[in-house]
């Protein structure tokens, strides 16, 4: 083959598909002997050898023959007086080399070897594409919308297509054709007909990868995000902390303005974020993921994963949230099974909180406007998760004498 040709193949080869020359080079030789399989009609041609020169890309052929004094087998075997003209010196029992003419190949056999070679290309770079996206498992990569696949789009991320099913959308996303998305690659699968990548929109991770793309304190590890928990389409509450007491973990992930959550906002189509402190006293922890709701008592049972949350009777419907969701988003991001809320006034008559004098110096604050639609509520709600635990901390009761100040309880205004 001309080198400037065979030069501009492996180049191509190399930059589009990642098929190195050496791939390449491999491919040939498997098809010359696969060739002459076909020529002599033979399954075992091990006595076969190929010899490529990678400078100059020129190959030989030689077949490893015994001299015999009748020739049973072409491919293996030569005539003692063949071999004598090529070299007098042969005996009986001697190997000689003879070149193998690839010219002589029929039509059919050369077609083989062609196709050997777009096998083995193809082979190559569906590996190389495996090996690709199986390093990018649980991370983002950007795609492009293409077409829809029924009620699925498929998506171009690179050197390959994948497929965004609807359980795995945002609800009530709509693309259009070459619109630009962020995609979460949960598995990546090696199958007979190449790579399937599985990507998702709507995985609690995606929120995490899109604020180490957006916040730098979070990718470089100053600041960590500890927990996430999402409704995708609705809301995210994450929980972060810093490792440098200097920086301030909420600030630094809203930004100036909220300009840095507001990205991540728009690339998960308006979805609402929370960004809250994370703390290691569960009971501290719990009052912070119920934001934008004022707490005034938390008693947490880490050993049940159980918590009693008590609010101000005018913020009991922001602290549930509109159908539960507040409330469930903060079970799942504290890791409790379960958070009663109860509004001021059952906490006291039920005895959980002791009735405060009209000339005490308890005051409510108001956690400000309302953001969440009110729900009519009389009384304690329950909310169910199924998150991992915290450690475990005795409960707390402000009503006992003596009572250790140790303990797991938040009562800003006590």
């Amino acid at each position: 083959m001309n080198q400037e040709i065979f030069d501009e193949l492996t180049n191509y080869l190399n930059k589009k598909r990642n098929i190195s020359k050496e791939t390449l080079l491999e491919a040939i030789r498997q098809s010359i002997v696969q060739a002459c399989k076909n020529h002599y009609g033979k399954t075992d041609v091990s006595n076969v050898i190929v010899n490529i020169n990678e400078n100059t890309n020129v190959f030989e052929v030689y077949a490893e023959k015994t001299v015999v004094e009748k020739v049973e087998d072409e491919l293996t075997q030569i005539s003692l007086t063949n071999a004598r003209l090529m070299d007098g010196r042969y005996e009986l029992g001697d190997v000689v080399r003879v070149e193998i003419k690839s010219k002589e190949f029929g039509r059919i056999a050369t077609q083989n070897a062609k196709n050997v070679i777009l096998q083995k290309i193809r082979e190559e770079e569906r590996k190389s594409i495996f090996q690709e996206y199986q390093e990018k498992e649980r991370d983002i990569v950007t795609g492009k919308v293409e077409w829809n696949v029924g009620k699925n789009i498929s998506v171009n991320i690179g050197r390959t297509d994948a497929i965004l099913t609807t359980e795995e959308m945002i609800p009530g996303e709509r693309f259009r054709a070459n619109q630009k998305i962020k995609l979460y690659i949960t598995e990546v699968k090696d199958t007979p007909k190449g790579p399937k990548i599985l990507v998702s929109r709507r995985h609690p991770e995606l929120v995490k990868r899109l604020f180490e793309a957006q916040v730098t304190e979070v990718h470089d590890g100053i600041v960590e995000i500890k927990s996430i928990a999402r409704e995708a389409g609705v809301r995210t509450k994450i929980a972060v902390w810093s490792n440098n007491p200097d920086v301030d973990p909420v600030g630094a992930c809203v930004g100036v303005g909220g300009a840095r959550v507001n990205e991540v906002v728009k690339e998960l189509g308006g979805e609402k974020i929370d960004v809250i402190q994370w703390d290691e006293n569960p009971a501290y922890f719990i009052e912070n993921s119920l934001s934008p709701s004022e707490v005034i008592y938390v008693a947490a049972d880490a050993d049940e994963k159980t918590a009693t949350v008590v609010v101000p009777d005018s913020q009991l419907s922001l602290a549930i949230g509109k159908e539960g969701l507040n409330a469930k988003l903060a079970a799942r991001l504290t890791g409790f099974v379960a958070i009663d809320i109860k509004s001021e006034t059952v906490a006291i008559e039920s005895g959980i909180l002791p009735e405060y004098p009209e000339d005490d110096e308890y005051e409510e604050d108001y956690a400000g406007e309302m953001d969440q639609e009110d729900l009519p509520y009389d009384g304690a709600e329950t909310f169910d998760a199924d998150p991992e635990g915290t450690e475990a901390v005795p409960e707390y009761d402000p009503a006992k004498e003596n009572a250790d100040p140790e303990q797991p309880m938040f009562d800003p205004e006590a």
